[in-house]
């Protein structure tokens, strides 16, 4: 059926694939294990990462820049205090706002439980002719749902009282990712001399297949998230004058990273608080999202993201269903770029691996 190099390789991919199975099965039932290891790696790492992010977002700027016979240092520096200044400005602006929100919130959370309380006792009432078993399992679905907000609104009440992690935060990144600029060619030597010499050309092409795949994709997300959560502000407060118009619209930026699952979930809250108040509410925040969304799918992420992942959408549905059953929303939102990064990898391996096993051929057997 298969000749002998066909069934090797054959044999070869069912081998990694059984081994990748084993280990991501073992992750996902050992987690409890090392969850306390992961949680402290991640406090300690988190700055590096999030400044090598930013600083990898930034430096094809500062080339930019630096093309105009501007010093490096002068570049970097006038890239480091515009973004971080409007950075800071919009924290200073914004984060108070939120904190005060959030607060309305929680205050205002017993009343809108009561005015839920009495919506589904009407749509019990409407549904009254239904079965017995179709109201156990509205039951049902509704408990997971509650559970499911409330441990939302949980995460994010103690996100927003961990101030002292935040100022942290904006002390440490700023100074990494200032020198991570200063030295982004010195770290790159670094990297390319830890790297075997026979392996350097490999590495160079894949870094670059990568650098351009995934660093048009991230930055265009940026820019298409920034787009939907102004929007979205705007959209709440002006024209629905819906309340809590700020948290809703960050939600719906924050989620528009994750594809075809996220704007459902940044559009759920928004529907949710629209619910409390009318059910003709409710329809113009449907109505509204999906114009945004329309307007986001179809014209913006085409020209401004672009085809630079280039994955199946069906491989993309997997990979986002794999991270949200491992990491949850974060395992969805870094699903993608991960999944770019492998893809490109293994296409470059295998494309190695082709040449090398034809350059391993006898020369008698090359065609006269």
């Amino acid at each position: 059926m298969f000749k002998n190099g066909q069934s090797l390789n054959f044999l070869y991919f069912l081998l990694i694939g059984i081994l990748l199975f084993l280990f991501f099965y073992l992750m996902v039932k050992l987690f409890p294990v090392y969850k306390a290891v992961f949680s402290l790696l991640w406090h300690v790492s988190a700055p590096f990462l999030i400044s090598c992010l930013i600083a990898y977002l930034l430096y094809p700027i500062v080339q930019i820049i630096h093309q105009y016979r501007i010093p490096k240092g002068v570049a970097i520096l006038i890239i480091y205090l515009l973004f971080f200044g409007l950075t800071a400005y919009f924290i200073y602006r914004i984060y108070p706002m939120v904190v005060v929100q959030v607060r309305d919130l929680n205050e205002q959370f017993p009343q809108l439980m009561n005015m839920y309380e009495k919506t589904i006792y009407q749509m019990y009432e409407y549904t009254s002719f239904l079965p017995e078993n179709v109201h156990d399992k509205f039951d049902q679905l509704l408990m997971r749902i509650e559970n499911a907000l409330d441990r939302l609104l949980e995460r994010l009440m103690n996100g927003f009282t961990k101030v002292f992690d935040f100022i942290i935060l904006l002390t440490v990144i700023p100074v990494l990712v200032f020198y991570f600029l200063k030295d982004y060619d010195k770290i790159k030597a670094v990297g390319k001399r830890l790297i075997p010499v026979k392996y350097r050309t490999t590495a160079s092409q894949i870094w670059h297949a990568i650098d351009e795949n995934l660093g048009n994709y991230i930055r265009g997300q940026f820019i298409v998230c920034a787009f939907v959560g102004l929007t979205s502000f705007i959209v709440f407060k002006f024209l629905l004058q819906l309340e809590f118009a700020l948290i809703l619209a960050i939600l719906m930026a924050i989620t528009n990273l994750i594809p075809y699952f996220g704007p459902i979930i940044g559009a759920v809250p928004a529907v949710a608080i629209g619910f409390t108040v009318s059910g003709k509410l409710v329809i113009f925040v449907i109505l509204s999202v999906f114009a945004i969304q329309l307007v986001e799918s179809n014209l913006l992420s085409p020209y401004i993201v672009g085809k630079s992942i280039n994955i199946h959408p069906a491989a993309i549905i997997f990979a986002l269903l794999l991270g949200g059953q491992l990491f949850g929303v974060i395992g969805m939102v870094i699903a993608v770029p991960l999944m770019t990064i492998l893809k490109v990898i293994v296409k470059h391996l295998l494309i190695w691996k082709e040449y090398y096993s034809k350059s391993k051929q006898p020369k008698d057997s090359a065609p006269s």
